[in-house]
């Protein structure tokens, strides 16, 4: 080391030849010399640079630097060749530079003992080295530098990439509004031409009102610190554009101005503006869902709340976007076909489409469309319902049916035939084909603890289970204690159960992935099998409406077997039957022809009453009414005084209320007789019922007087009409207002009321008399039956039975609300058609 100071040292120092030295010189040189090669030797070994010192590439002293950068040993070092040091890539550059006197530094890179590599800066000079010119190379370690430098150049890229990416226009202002920089993608965006911008000031080239609404932004974006907005309008090129700007401040100094052409948007508001005042009411009142969007390139123009709530879009999201951008069309091929028929015709009408809700849900919609002109351009009009809820009702009533049908199939069979096998048979197959199941059978449970198959239906892809056999008496129990807990079974994912070997088994040799069983129990008897469905090609979630189909069938089925087994049981037992059949049918004839002798007599008494009490009756009550308007004649009974009883005309009344009642009585049991047997005959025809019950509220005026009572009508006139026999519900309404006039005291009040409620004409009639008990409620429309006695009687009972007969004739209901002290009130449906 101390030979190659020196050597440096002489290279540095060296005399020039021929030269003369005085001898004080060269004594001073002599004597600085020593301190001078010190002073290189501590240079040489402090420096962080790797000094390599080598001849046509072999290399022959280093320092210590050189050691730590590259990992080897001044000795390891010496003698090796430059190119060790160095990585392939490097090894070209290399033998360019040793054949090269230049001394420009030049980049490397460099290999370490460790095979590790680093980018060095290398530089080089000739020297002399114990008599022979040699090369001295200094290494430096650059690779954070140029890792750095990289990680400035990728960000200065992609700031750059961000920078031009960004189509709108940028400019940096001096705080005095002068123009020290911008960014423009296009030179028509500029008032003027670009080489003129850089060193004006706002004021030079915008219009007054603008430079001055620019500068008031600056000094507020200054002095706040804060980013300022504004908007303006320029004429370029003879076109009004509108701009939006964003101030943010670079300092006391500068701003940098952001601004962004807001034409079309300005064009859209505009075009809303419009068309709000063209279609606010509708667009606002309406409950469909309406849109308007260009028939080119199916950009939203205007929207209504109801779509925006329907779609989930908000109204920015959607005006000015097109339908590609949104996919709202699940299948956009269908817009392309809607075009299609409006050119076509002109208008499209109530087709079902699929819609994409923002949320990625799918709706359908009952679509209605038309093409208009708005603003000189072809828009599409377009009118929707949301129908998936109504399509998804249709789907499960179609289910429903299809459930119920099966069902009902079931339950049919089940009653009209008594071949199990073929009930059993049949129910497999077809909630197989329902539930579009791979295998559908039926397990029975014999009393020796075994189960067995006994039915099956089984795609013929897979294998079939029929007779098989369950024998393990660990795994029925199990099966039998689950039944009893949970009803049904269900396993959506077989391969994620634990279960007995035996069902494992079972699962494993029929390919079953997926299961749903339910019990098949009779109430006394237990557990007599299963239902059991599986799915082989995959696993499967079981839907409520496939569990309740399958626990009905199980009942069906569970049914079936009981019946089976009661035919059994009715067959064993039809021949001890046989004479108590003949007995029994002895007894019945002899009991017939005592109720044929009843209903003979009763028909004698109503003759007799229709005509030997009627008749009679009839002719006292004329003789009376004639004799109470003879008595009203004076000068006729001077006339005839002779021939004549005087009698007080209160008694003539009475026995003529007396006669009229009786009559009534009669009347009414007939009418009875008669309902029971042939039932009520109407006369229908459409009738008013405000005017009905006017009529009669003006008839009962006068009892009304007599017994001090209140009748009020607040019946509506304009009621719709009923189809009704007006003859037959006037006698409804006469007897529940004579049975509330007979039942309560004087000073009675009565409203009668009439309402539409569910396609019925409720009719009420209220009072506010001493009211009813719930007994006589419940009874008060029974026949003969009054009072919580239930007496033999021909009064209330009649004329409530009757008004019941009427009411049901015309296909109504009819009852009474009441407690006692309360009042009551009666009421009476009527259907409107």
């Amino acid at each position: 080391m101390k030979e190659t100071i020196g050597n440096i040292q002489k290279h540095c120092f060296n005399l020039q030849a021929g030269g003369s030295v005085n001898t004080s010189t060269n004594l001073v040189k002599a004597e600085r010399l020593p301190n001078t090669q010190t002073r290189l030797e501590v240079f040489y070994n402090a420096t962080f640079e790797a000094v390599l010192i080598h001849e046509q590439g072999k290399i022959l002293d280093v320092n210590p630097a050189a050691e730590t950068l590259f990992g080897y040993s001044t000795d390891e070092l010496i003698g090796r060749a430059l190119l060790d040091v160095a990585a392939l890539p490097s090894h070209e550059t290399i033998r360019q530079r040793l054949c090269s006197p230049s001394d420009q530094p030049f980049e490397a890179i460099a290999l370490r003992k460790d095979e590790t590599t680093f980018i060095a800066e290398v530089s080089a000079k000739s020297i002399l080295y114990q008599g022979r010119l040699v090369r001295a190379a200094s290494v430096r370690d650059i690779t954070e530098r140029k890792e750095a430098e990289e990680r400035v150049k990728k960000s200065e890229e992609k700031n750059r990439a961000l920078l031009n990416a960004i189509p709108d226009l940028m400019f940096i202002f001096s705080k005095d509004g002068k123009y020290l920089d911008f960014k423009a993608e296009k030179a028509s965006d500029l008032i003027v031409p670009p080489d003129e911008i850089v060193g004006k000031f706002l004021c030079d080239l915008m219009p007054t009102d603008v430079a001055q609404l620019f500068m008031h932004h600056i000094e507020q974006a200054i002095s706040t610190r804060e980013t300022q907005n504004l908007e303006y309008h320029l004429h370029l090129n003879g076109t009004k554009r509108y701009w939006e700007a964003r101030l943010v401040s670079l300092g006391e100094e500068e701003i940098v101005a952001i601004v962004r052409e807001i034409t079309q948007r300005k064009q859209v508001e505009e075009a809303l503006r419009v068309s709000e005042e063209k279609f606010k009411k509708a667009f606002s009142s309406s409950p469909e869902s309406i849109t308007i969007s260009t028939v080119k390139d199916g950009r939203y123009i205007d929207v209504n709340e109801t779509f925006l709530d329907i779609s989930g879009y908000t109204r920015e999201q959607v005006i000015g976007h097109n339908l590609t951008e949104l996919e709202i069309w699940v299948n956009p091929e269908e817009r392309l076909q809607v075009i299609k028929l409006l050119q076509e015709h002109g208008a499209v009408r109530n087709q079902e489409y699929e819609f994409r809700k923002q949320s990625g849900e799918v709706v359908i919609g009952l679509f209605s469309a038309e093409i208009i002109n708005l603003g000189g351009e072809e828009c599409l009009l377009t009118v929707g319902n949301d129908i998936t809820e109504r399509k998804q009702a249709e789907i499960q009533q179609r289910m429903t049916q299809k459930r119920d049908r099966l069902l009902a199939e079931t339950l049919g069979r089940i009653r009209s035939s008594l071949n199990l096998e073929q009930i059993l048979n049949t129910t497999v197959e077809e909630v197989r084909s329902f539930l579009q199941a791979d295998r559908v059978f039926i397990g029975h449970a014999d009393g020796n603890g075994k189960g067995k198959v006994i039915v099956e239906s089984v795609d013929s892809n897979y294998p079939s289970i029929l007779g098989w056999v369950l024998d393990d008496e660990s795994s029925l129990a199990d099966l039998r204690t689950m039944f009893e807990e949970n009803c049904v079974r269900m396993v959506e994912d077989t391969s994620k159960v634990q279960v007995p070997e035996a069902i494992a088994s079972y699962h494993n040799d029929y390919q079953v992935k997926s299961v749903l069983a339910v019990p098949i129990s009779v109430h006394g008897q237990g557990l007599l099998g299963a239902l059991i469905v599986n799915q082989c090609s995959s696993s499967r979630h079981w839907e409520p409406m496939e569990i309740d189909l399958l626990e009905q069938l199980g009942t069906q089925v569970a049914i079936a077997i009981q019946q089976a087994s009661l035919f059994n049981q009715v067959q064993a037992l039809n021949a001890n039957l046989e004479c108590q059949v003949q007995e029994r049918t002895a007894q019945l004839e002899q009991k017939i022809e005592e109720v044929q002798e009843l209903y003979q007599l009763k028909d004698i008494f109503l003759h007799a009453v229709s005509h030997d009490l009627r008749t009679p009756i009839v002719g006292g009550l004329l003789v009376l009414q004639n004799l109470l308007m003879a008595n009203r004649n004076e000068e006729l009974a001077i006339s005839h005084q002779q021939n004549t009883i005087p009698v007080p005309r209160s008694i003539l009344e009475r026995m003529i209320q007396s006669s009229d009642r009786q009559l009534r009585l009669i009347n009414s049991l007939l009418e009875v007789h008669t309902s029971d047997v042939r039932g009520v005959v109407l006369h229908r025809e459409p009738t008013q019922i405000g005017s009905l019950v006017q009529a009669i509220v003006e008839d009962f005026e006068p009892l009304c007087a007599k017994n001090h009572a209140f009748l009020t009508n607040q019946v509506q006139a304009e009621l719709p009409s009923i189809n009704a026999d007006p003859l037959q519900l006037r006698r409804v309404f006469e007897n529940l207002l004579t049975n509330a006039l007979n039942h309560n005291p004087p000073g009675l009040k009565m409203t009668i009321k009439a309402t539409v409620e569910n396609q019925m004409m409720r009719c009420t009639i209220e009072d506010d008399g001493v009211g009813m008990n719930q007994e006589n409620c419940d009874r008060a429309f029974e026949l003969y039956a009054r009072g919580s006695q239930a007496r033999r009687s021909t009064g209330i009972g009649l004329g409530l039975y009757l008004c019941q007969q009427i009411i049901i004739a015309h296909g109504g209901e009819i009852g009474v609300i009441s407690s006692p002290g309360d009042g009551a009130t009666f009421w009476f449906t009527l259907p409107l058609d």
